[in-house]
């Protein structure tokens, strides 16, 4: 790191805020109706997105993703990309079913329209031709009805027995951003990028079903019994009470709303047990805190509460205050098709035989994206390390604090180094990382890498060691102070690699330009 701050660094920083300046990005209000047939597995809904177009062009088509397609046969680019090694084989090999989207009918502002998609092999992705240009600064209404049917629980999204996990399941506009649309489908080792806004969703279920999803429940009486119930379980580290429905097959309408979020995913579960309790972070601000996990699963969930709420303190503290009123934390299903994946205010957990300790690490992990894809949402398929190599950088520096432990080395960490206080812990953890086989660049995107194992070495943890390398030239003061620059400056936005290097910069006051080098290293450091 060069610690000479002159004409160039002052040249830097005032072309960072002539492009802060500049910065634009679409947004999106969601109205759905959605409800769930549990005998057959399918869902039906209707969607309405009011969509803005804040960007300096003209739209004359908009990218829609149809990612329930993805498990639709084996010609999607999930089932070619899951073919491509041992791993992925042996999940098609494990699937039971298909899923799929149709029942799409498409009107813009009240008038039919028609789609085109430029390659047969996508169909997780469709161009809506527009009836006329959308301007710059101008809104249009979007609005269709769809039906999904479900792949047994599968990369993600399905269901299990009576367990229900509804992600990536609504028609949703691509990212359309300074460096174009970003059209891609659906993949198994590569995430995301959605548009901000709001959601307001209408989840029909039977009565019997208990429900976790983004956003806050307006149904009083269903959150209220949610809450006792909760607090129960929560008190006792037991389920002493037990969800039970007045006519468990009637249906019943339940509605969550959300601001600022660019996803929504939902959970269903007739034998969930509930824990909940409130979390109030320094600034007096109320969080409710709730656990929904299978009654004969781990008994290391009966302690989950106390890890989502040590996760939303710490993070809070190092990075920057959580923004929304909920978190939450689901167990899944025993098929490890998953491990475990975020979503705004509430993550799916399948760990099944994780101890104490590596619950709480993934727990916290899945917890810790709220700030790493929730909040600062980057572009995940192009550049996977700024949401999973920085808070693997974070969850490794809470594992070590809390537990003198790290989940990369498990139960094989010597006493030895476990005796040693947590910098130095971790100064001995990063020199082993840093010895792994990381050929690829840590700037490399999701779909350069060969394997899964590759993209995990560079992604989680080549990643988190560059970070930890940037906090030893900074010094973890600077380095936490600007890092919380970064969330300030881009909390609810879409950041790119350097813009996180222009908020580092401008609040160390120094030039990073050989750090983020570093990013585009092949090997170690």
């Amino acid at each position: 790191m060069n610690r000479k701050v002159g004409p160039l660094l002052t040249l830097i920083l005032v072309c960072n805020t002539i492009l802060a300046q500049d910065y634009w990005q679409q947004e999106v209000h969601y109205s759905i109706d959605v409800s769930l047939n549990d005998k057959l597995h399918t869902l039906q809904g209707n969607l309405s997105v009011k969509y803005i177009n804040h960007s300096p062009d003209t739209l004359t088509y908009i990218w829609f993703h149809l990612w329930p397609n993805a498990y639709k046969d084996d010609n999607t680019a999930l089932a070619k990309q899951l073919s491509q090694d041992k791993e992925g084989r042996k999940k098609l090999r494990n699937k039971k079913n298909e899923g799929y989207i149709d029942g799409l009918a498409f009107t813009v502002d009240g008038k039919a329209v028609t789609t085109g998609q430029d390659s047969a092999n996508d169909a997780d992705v469709v161009k809506l031709l527009l009836p006329s240009p959308l301007l710059p600064g101008q809104t249009t209404t979007i609005t269709t009805p769809f039906h999904v049917k479900l792949p047994f629980y599968f990369s993600r999204s399905g269901y299990d027995g009576d367990q229900y996990m509804i992600c990536q399941w609504y028609p949703k506009p691509a990212v359309y951003d300074k460096k174009g649309w970003h059209a891609f489908p659906y993949l198994d080792q590569g995430e995301f990028y959605s548009e901000f806004g709001s959601f307001k969703v209408n989840i029909t279920v039977p009565a019997a079903y208990v429900v976790g999803a983004t956003g806050t429940l307006q149904n009083t009486e269903e959150l209220d019994q949610y809450k006792t119930i909760g607090a129960q379980n929560y008190q006792a580290k037991a389920a002493v009470a037990k969800y039970k429905a007045a006519q468990p097959d009637a249906p019943k309408t339940l509605q969550y709303v959300g601001e600022n979020i660019h996803d929504f995913a939902w959970f269903a579960d007739k034998d969930a047990v509930i824990q909940y309790d409130t979390l109030q972070l320094p600034s007096g601000k109320i969080v409710d805190v709730f656990a929904w996990y299978q009654p004969n699963g781990n008994k290391e969930w009966s302690n989950s509460i106390s890890f989502i709420e040590d996760a939303v303190s710490r993070y809070s503290g190092w990075i920057g205050e959580y923004p929304w009123p909920v978190v939450q934390a689901v167990e899944g299903p025993k098929n490890l098709s998953s491990g475990g994946m975020e979503y705004p205010m509430i993550t799916l957990i399948t760990s099944p035989e994780a101890g104490a300790e590596e619950l709480d690490a993934v727990i916290t992990h899945e917890v810790g994206h709220n700030w790493f894809y929730g909040i600062l949402g980057s572009n995940e398929r192009d550049y996977p390390w700024m949401d999973e190599g920085i808070n693997s950088f974070y969850q490794f520096r809470y594992e070590a604090e809390k537990y003198r432990a790290n989940s990369i080395f498990g139960r094989s960490m010597p006493k030895e180094i476990k005796a040693l206080p947590a910098p130095e812990l971790l100064s001995r953890v990063y020199n082993a990382l840093n010895s792994l086989p990381a050929k690829e660049p840590v700037n490399t995107a999701s779909t350069g890498f060969a394997n899964k194992n590759d993209y995990g070495i560079v992604v989680y943890v080549k990643a988190a060691t560059w970070l930890y390398l940037l906090e030893m030239a900074l010094g973890r003061e600077v380095f936490d102070k600007a890092m919380q620059a970064y969330y300030a400056t881009w909390k609810f936005r879409h950041p790119y690699p350097e813009d996180l290097k222009a908020a580092l910069e401008k609040s160390s006051q120094e030039n990073l330009d050989q750090n983020f080098e570093l990013l585009n290293r092949e090997g170690n450091f």
